[in-house]
């Protein structure tokens, strides 16, 4: 983790807002500008998934490294063919597996979401914790938040298990007005 920084590793708040894909998601006429310094969250990210495949000697290797710079690059989810246009004009990848498997050895270890109604994937501020994927969308523009919930979580299991279900994955995505909407 880096020190001194307001990276998504070392913040003290519990949630951090992303941009949504803005072809899938209404546009506002006052869409939010977000004045932050994306770098300090690319470099956490990698400095946490570093620490991480080395703990479990997994290979974190140049186009995994690149795939998830790119998902963290903006805060706005990305889809898998955005992430290929990049990688091909680097020569790091010219296949759509390639990316999905990248994509899915960051999914596995935990260092990025799939936000499923989007088809696109943001970083995770939680990287080697285990936590419930809670996403609120805002349908005006098009931020994501990533929601720490674990209560909700809890009421979710307890629900189905009473029905004789047991829970194993757990995604929940929420679309409505954010907070800076509201306000504006």
């Amino acid at each position: 983790m880096a020190s001194g920084r307001n990276g998504a590793y070392n913040r003290l708040v519990s949630a951090w807002q992303i941009g949504a894909n803005r072809d899938l998601v209404k546009k506002s006429a006052k869409a939010l500008v977000h004045s932050h310094d994306h770098q300090h969250c690319v470099e956490d990210a990698l400095a946490a998934a570093e620490k991480l495949c080395a703990a479990k000697d997994l290979r974190f290797t140049p186009l995994r490294r690149r795939v998830l710079e790119f998902v963290w690059s903006s805060h706005k989810p990305v889809g898998a063919y955005a992430l290929l246009d990049k990688l091909r004009s680097e020569d790091l990848g010219s296949a759509p597996p390639t990316v999905y498997r990248a994509l899915d050895f960051l999914i596995e270890n935990g260092l990025i979401h799939r936000i499923e109604r989007m088809n696109a994937f943001v970083g995770c501020s939680h990287p080697g914790e285990a936590h419930r994927g809670f996403f609120l969308i805002c349908a005006d523009c098009g931020n994501a938040e990533e929601l720490e919930a674990e209560e909700l979580g809890k009421a979710i299991a307890a629900g189905a298990a009473k029905r004789g279900f047991t829970a194993r994955e757990m995604t929940l995505e929420v679309t409505g007005v954010c907070g800076d909407c509201h306000k504006s």
